[in-house]
């Protein structure tokens, strides 16, 4: 069985989504990071990063959520949420996973903590706008993928980019109606939100789904 260490709504849940989705068997381990327990030693000991999620699979440890993904789509196959590595899609799969996960993941850290990047809070905010303008544009060209391919990222069936991506837009709730704006973007979301994966996941986890 899994074991998935896990904080409400962090970057946990695309992988958490992704596992019931598949019908896997899996545990929750809380971690507190209120309480810093991802900066103690036990933590640590799975992940130097000190970032969740962390995924236990046997004796076998795994951080970082694109390759935790990764790691369970190949484990099964047969539930078909990677396209086959024979074909021209599992390239462009692989392209669309590290725009998720290198550009739109990384600019919300700038988001989010943007007095990282500087100590003046005039500066900090101007920082935090900009990043938001980026995000936008970013998500403008999930817009155009799902205007071209749809329903999902990568045409008629689902595989795991539409579950990291539920996972962005949740994160970029606080501008939530530029993203509802997108007509491909906001459709999409809306029947995300609605499976029963998506919707266990985050019951679980206690969140509230983006845009309801």
């Amino acid at each position: 069985m899994y074991r998935l260490h896990y904080y409400p709504g962090n970057a946990n849940l695309a992988p958490h989504m992704l596992m019931e989705e598949m019908g896997v068997e899996y545990e929750l381990v809380y971690v507190d990071r209120n309480a810093g327990a991802h900066k103690q030693a036990a933590y640590l000991a799975l992940n130097p990063s000190g970032r969740i999620p962390v995924l236990e699979d046997g004796g076998m440890i795994i951080a970082e959520t694109a390759a935790i993904c990764l790691h369970l789509a190949d484990r099964h196959i047969e539930t078909q949420m990677v396209p086959d590595i024979s074909t021209p899609e599992r390239a462009k799969f692989y392209q669309w996973l590290m725009f998720l996960t290198n550009t739109i993941q990384t600019e919300f850290l700038v988001y989010y903590y943007p007095d990282r990047y500087s100590t003046d809070p005039e500066h900090a905010t101007a920082i935090k706008e900009a990043a938001e303008a980026r995000l936008i544009s970013y998500f403008h060209i999930i817009e155009e993928q799902l205007a071209k391919k749809g329903p999902f990222m990568m045409g008629p069936a689902i595989s795991l980019l539409d579950f990291y991506l539920l996972m962005l837009c949740r994160w970029g709730r606080f501008f939530t109606q530029k993203l509802v704006d997108m007509p491909n973007l906001g459709r999409h979301i809306g029947n995300m939100v609605l499976r029963p994966s998506v919707i266990r996941a985050f019951e679980l986890e206690g969140i509230d789904a983006p845009f309801a």
